[in-house]
């Protein structure tokens, strides 16, 4: 999400919250932790509706059988694929 606008907007927050959090994170300012905050919420949100709509259409035999080969333990990396590959503007 690197490069977009950003505005100045005002907000009511727990400040023992956002202090608690800059602490855990390591965040110079609120600013800061919020915009992580979001990503992390997006990024959160993403991951539900990707689960809500695989539980949505169960995988054929072959892709259990597929699932079930082999070292998947890859698949949990930290990459970006957004950043790899772009965002589809088309997914709900």
């Amino acid at each position: 999400m690197c490069g977009m606008a950003k505005d100045k907007v005002t907000i009511t927050l727990d400040r023992t919250k956002a202090s608690q959090a800059r602490s855990l994170v390591g965040a110079g300012s609120t600013s800061e932790v919020i915009d992580l905050a979001l990503d992390r919420l997006i990024w959160a949100e993403r991951l539900r509706a990707d689960i809500t709509a695989y539980q949505r259409v169960p995988p054929t035999d072959a892709e259990a059988q597929l699932a079930a080969v082999g070292d998947l333990s890859a698949l949990g990396d930290d990459t970006d694929w957004e950043a790899l590959y772009g965002v589809d503007d088309d997914a709900p």
